[in-house]
């Protein structure tokens, strides 16, 4: 009689350990290409520090150096999203960036002889979009390759008190070509998510270029999240508001995916 009881409850736990064993097998932090649509909505946080010198014009400049810190202090709004398509090795993917920071300062003037200052605000918005190809797609491997243009448009605006306002605004899209992709860490789902591009041409813009690294984990078919470090360098000519500006700093994303 115990025997008979014992039996289909053996089965009953070989069959629930199997289909545990199976759905761990199965959740894995590389993508797989299929003739199915996938896609991918990642929300995130980037907290770059800058360094750069603003052009005004009419002489003005303005040198600046914050922190990632000093950045959200003086962050005043924003919002930063990206999404991806794919089907087959085809795919498509966006990025936008979109903040407002706000600052007080001293505003060198007549070769650092004189300053001028009160408040400047920065307003730009980055928009990233290519079309992508499937390159590499192993168990412990993905990597697409992308070919897109990278559109910003930037105001900057100086409030200077008794003197009055100068604002200077840039817009430009430039060509990029790049790739990005991640690596799984043994065989395990934890990943090491990259990207990278860079691109010229746009006129305004001598040259851009855009660096991610970092780690992600995979907590379900549906979620994954990532901790990484990336840069985003703009060199505009000389009619250009960002003059060699670099942002970069750590950013908290989380993907969703259906």
């Amino acid at each position: 009689m115990k025997k008979t009881l014992l039996l289909p409850l053996f089965g009953v736990c070989t069959l629930l350990s199997s289909s545990i064993s199976i759905a761990a097998e199965e959740l894995t932090p590389i993508p797989k290409a299929s003739s199915e649509w996938r896609f991918e909505v990642t929300p995130y946080l980037w907290a770059p520090g800058i360094k750069a010198t603003l052009n005004l014009g009419n002489g003005l400049a303005k040198s600046a150096d914050y922190s990632s810190s000093n950045v959200l202090d003086n962050l005043k709004s924003g919002g930063m999203i990206s999404a991806e398509a794919h089907k087959g090795q085809w795919g498509m993917m966006g990025d936008v960036v979109s903040a407002t920071l706000q600052n007080s300062g001293a505003i060198p003037v007549q070769g650092g002889t004189a300053t001028l200052g009160d408040k400047i605000t920065l307003q730009q918005t980055v928009l990233t979009g290519a079309v992508t190809y499937t390159i590499a797609n192993t168990k412990d491997a993905y990597m697409d390759g992308l070919l897109g243009a990278r559109a910003i448009y930037a105001t900057a605006t100086l409030n200077v008190t008794g003197v009055g306002t100068a604002a200077k605004t840039t817009s430009t899209v430039d060509p990029v070509v790049g790739m990005k992709g991640r690596y799984r860490i043994a065989d395990s789902t934890w990943y090491v998510p990259f990207y990278g591009d860079i691109g010229s041409g746009g006129g305004t813009t001598n040259l851009t270029w855009q660096a991610m690294l970092g780690v992600g984990k995979t907590f379900s078919n549906l979620i994954d999240a990532s901790l990484t470090y990336r840069a985003l360098y703009y060199d505009m000519k000389d009619g250009g508001v960002l003059q060699k500006t670099t942002m970069q700093g750590p950013q908290v994303a989380v993907t969703f995916k259906f």
